[in-house]
């Protein structure tokens, strides 16, 4: 098994609880930035990385407010 996806897994991880405190589209903003840097890191598709880390802090963004 690769280290890559334990490390990207982690790294969203860690972004989706720095977020907890945002509202919605600020966590959904700071969520895809985090995805693509995540997914450009990785090697992996920087845009399914931008919308997998939207999605999630818009998730936890809601979630907060």
């Amino acid at each position: 098994m690769s280290i890559k996806p334990i490390a990207a897994t982690a790294l969203l991880l860690a972004s989706a609880v720095s977020l907890s405190a945002c509202s919605t589209l600020k966590g959904a903003g700071i969520g895809a930035a985090g995805g693509a840097g995540v997914a450009a890191a990785t090697g992996g598709s920087v845009e399914k990385g931008a919308a997998i880390g939207g999605t999630g802090g818009a998730v936890v963004g809601t979630v907060a407010d």
